[in-house]
């Protein structure tokens, strides 16, 4: 660890600790895609997200998990302090063939344990000013 890794006795209650605005683009899916082995053409072919209802191409719903995810990790520093993540899906990120999208992801502290030394970092994230997850938790663990 470094010494940006954040330490629990200056966390409070209400702080924003991290805040991005990631873009994600068709580029992004494919390579999701090959990492994932999910292949959902509703992931890279407009017409088939048209012919399944669909406002357009999706990004995988893991892959918006993930990125929210991965911003409160950049700012723990130390991925260890992850003790648990939680998310639920609740609306899809459609990525524009030319334009892409964009996540905003905000994370702040909900809650802080003494004893156990744990926090719960409750995160936000929205494409096109609509949240796309709910109930997004990570709780973490550090040291200091």
């Amino acid at each position: 660890m470094t010494d940006t890794t954040p330490r629990f006795d200056d966390l409070e209650v209400g702080a924003i600790v991290a805040k991005a605005d990631l873009p994600v683009t068709r580029d992004d899916l494919v390579r999701y895609a090959g990492a994932s082995g999910d292949f959902n053409p509703i992931h890279f072919n407009d017409a088939v997200a048209a012919s399944a209802g669909l406002p357009g191409v999706l990004a995988h719903g893991m892959l918006t998990a993930a990125l929210g995810l991965q911003v409160v990790a950049d700012w723990v520093v130390d991925p260890t302090a992850v003790v648990s993540y939680e998310t639920r899906f609740t609306r899809p990120v459609v990525v524009d063939q030319v334009e892409g999208a964009v996540l905003s992801i905000s994370a702040k502290v909900a809650r802080l344990d003494d004893e156990e030394r744990t926090a719960r970092i409750d995160v936000t994230v929205s494409a096109e000013d609509q949240k796309v997850l709910g109930k997004t938790q990570v709780h973490i663990k550090l040291s200091a």
